[in-house]
């Protein structure tokens, strides 16, 4: 079992990750950190109290609020695309009964990493804030964790919030900085060049039968795919989220390569843009792993099978 600690911004992808982290019965998720992103912290963090509710194991997983805003920024939600109450409406009159835990969610990803040594694997679904404040606080934190795996950035494509950036970079680009030059041993990239690769069809929701989990992902992808239909003329939507998840399970879907890679934080059109310098033309020694190839069919194999288990 591969210990795990997820840190989202939940949204309707995030809470796919979290589906995917639980059920696959792969990994011991130590707990689970939110983050202000895709919707604000307080509704992050009852989104992820009530998926936790819908998959019946509210009581097993320690939920605890991280950082309500980006370091130095204003917030910036995106209710076009998971709804204004981050998770399409799936569960919107659903009673919460698990509750956040005392703590902050930095200072509790530094206890698990203290408490279990080269073994915990940190997953980040949205803006990188709340890494960014642990490393801040407590270095060696580098030198403990097995790895850092996150979802974000671009490298070969254009972005999905702004021409040149990815949402969670450009939502807090000066914590992703932060991050990208702290010196882990291994980061790993999963950006737009793969999760644009991972879509969601309304045959994979067919694939997962006539069952609550199947309703679920139909409600709560439905406006989702309607934002991708308009602006990329595919009816479907990127699984950006559960991917990373997923590459923490099987590293084997995606290909990597060790590149150096910033991010843009003083630009007028280019905050948030993930530069990678696959040349190096910067003369820099590489600092994480970009994927850059997924097999699709495998990641839903998978996803799919764990869903439906």
């Amino acid at each position: 079992m591969k210990k795990i600690v997820l840190d989202v911004d939940t949204g309707v992808d995030d809470a796919l990750g979290i589906m995917l982290a639980v059920k696959s019965g792969q990994c011991d998720v130590l707990g689970i950190t939110t983050v202000n992103g895709n919707v604000s912290l307080d509704k992050a963090t009852e989104n992820t109290c009530k998926i936790l509710d819908f998959l019946q194991v509210g009581q097993e997983i320690p939920v605890i609020r991280g950082a309500s805003r980006p370091l130095l920024r204003h917030v910036y939600f995106e209710h076009r695309i998971h709804g204004e109450d981050g998770l399409g409406g799936a569960l919107r009159d659903m009673q919460v009964l698990t509750k956040p835990q005392e703590g902050f969610a930095p200072d509790f990803m530094i206890e698990q990493v203290k408490k279990h040594p080269g073994e915990v694997t940190l997953i980040m679904t949205g803006p990188l804030t709340n890494l960014a404040l642990a490393v801040s606080k407590y270095p060696e934190l580098v030198h403990q964790v097995k790895e850092v795996i996150f979802m974000g950035g671009v490298v070969k494509e254009h972005g999905n919030v702004t021409p040149t950036a990815e949402y969670n970079m450009y939502v807090d680009p000066e914590a992703a900085k932060i991050v990208f030059h702290a010196g882990f041993s291994s980061l790993t990239m999963v950006g737009l060049d793969v999760t644009r690769k991972v879509l969601l069809h309304e045959s994979h929701i067919q694939d997962l039968g006539d069952t609550p989990m199947a309703a679920y992902v139909k409600k709560s992808t439905s406006e989702y795919t309607e934002r991708y239909f308009e602006r990329n003329g595919v009816r479907a939507c990127a699984l950006h989220d559960p991917l990373a998840v997923a590459v923490a399970i099987s590293p084997d879907l995606v290909t990597t390569q060790k590149l150096y890679v910033d991010v843009e934080t003083k630009s007028e059109l280019c905050d948030g843009q993930t530069v990678c310098d696959f040349q190096n033309r910067l003369m820099k020694e590489p600092n994480m792993n970009v994927c850059l190839d997924v097999d699709a069919q495998a990641f839903f194999d998978q996803f799919i099978r764990v869903l439906k288990a």
